[in-house]
């Protein structure tokens, strides 16, 4: 996999891919509209950071690129690309129990309370990519 040169795009598959890990200042892209919804991404080596119609979709510590992001109502799914170690927050709805999986593992059940927020980390040191699903159970 590589990193997204142009910061965020739409992909074939109705996806959308974005972040750069290897960029040393801070990059941003506003007003990236896909399906009527506008995203804002900001990217660089310490942080990926995108929001959906102003509301914080993901976020990666240190900065990531991620490929084929998809999010439903029942399911996110993503790769996620980086060089070291990441911790991953995610805006999903609250008061809903979810389950996570990283290359098919599920690594453990969450609750987010009120504020919806899911906090997890990716092993990327060892290698560079992994696969994620969030499935939502109620």
């Amino acid at each position: 996999m590589a990193v997204i040169e142009e910061l965020i795009r739409e992909e074939k598959d109705q996806t959308i891919s974005f972040g750069n890990y290897l960029v040393e200042t801070k990059k941003k892209v506003l007003d990236f509209e896909v399906d009527g919804h506008l995203y804002k991404l900001k990217t660089f080596r310490e942080i990926t950071r995108l929001e959906k119609n102003g509301i914080l979709l993901f976020e990666s510590v240190p900065g990531t690129t991620v490929h084929h992001f998809d999010m439903n109502d029942k399911i996110v799914t993503f790769t996620i690309e980086g060089e070291k170690d990441s911790q991953i927050t995610l805006e999903l709805e609250a008061n809903k129990e979810y389950k996570i999986y990283i290359d098919q593992v599920l690594v453990g059940k969450v609750n987010p309370k009120h504020s919806g927020k899911v906090t997890f980390s990716v092993n990327l040191k060892d290698k560079n990519t992994q696969e994620v699903k969030i499935e939502k159970l109620s």
